[in-house]
């Protein structure tokens, strides 16, 4: 498990704590908020408005109350309310993309130390050149890589969404939207498995020697 927790200090400067800037920091939390609100979005209509489960349980609950429902009736309002659903996770879509250009954009704008271009091929270096604290190199270089494979699903997650949403103006394109839909929902299933390897890997690193990692994501770092 120690593979997946974040280093606290700067490997090139072990006696200096990570900085994060003002705006990676915002662009962590919103990204924070939209994944989950995404995801929030598929639990709800995978259980709460399923269609087959849920025009079986507006049909009968009707029924007891009086009305005269069809199957199919119940099925079409049940499939409405899916579709509502669906609209809310279609809008968190869009935020990621959003987000996503927006940290593209910063990688450009962020402090030289503080990009993660640099930031991995310093790990890299380090790994390859260092004799002293070659494990931390190691390390250091393992998270990065698991952050950029994080990086690569959310492009395909945002390009694979983009094209379901905006499928009626890529008619043209129809016969791939089965593997683009399949493609999107695996790529799920792998950010839900990074997510919680980060959270353990968090919640390690503030049980040892990173304790505070958390707060430093809150207030900066390099205190």
């Amino acid at each position: 498990m120690s593979t997946i927790e974040p280093i606290r200090k700067d490997v090139q400067h072990p006696a200096q704590v990570k900085k994060y800037s003002a705006s990676l920091r915002l662009w962590h939390w919103a990204n924070t908020i939209v994944i989950s609100g995404s995801l929030i979005t598929v639990l709800i209509n995978s259980t709460l408005t399923d269609d087959h489960s849920t025009s079986s349980f507006m049909k009968d609950e009707l029924n007891k109350a009086g009305a005269t429902v069809t199957a199919d009736q119940a099925k079409s309002v049940a499939h409405a309310l899916s579709d509502k659903t669906w609209d809310v996770h279609i809008y968190f879509g869009y935020a990621l993309a959003a987000l996503l250009l927006f940290r593209l954009i910063l990688e450009f704008f962020q402090l030289a130390d503080q990009k993660f271009i640099r930031k991995l091929k310093s790990a890299w270096y380090q790994f390859q050149t260092t004799k002293q604290n070659r494990e931390a190199a190691r390390h250091e270089l393992t998270v990065k890589a698991i952050y950029s494979v994080f990086y690569l699903l959310v492009f395909i997650m945002v390009a694979t969404g983009l094209f379901l949403a905006f499928e009626d103006a890529l008619a043209a394109f129809k016969s791939i939207r089965h593997t683009v839909k399949s493609i999107h929902g695996f790529c799920m299933y792998l950010i839900l498995a990074f997510i919680a390897a980060h959270l353990a890997g968090v919640f390690l690193a503030e049980r040892k020697e990173s304790k505070g990692i958390v707060s430093d994501m809150i207030n900066g770092g390099g205190q």
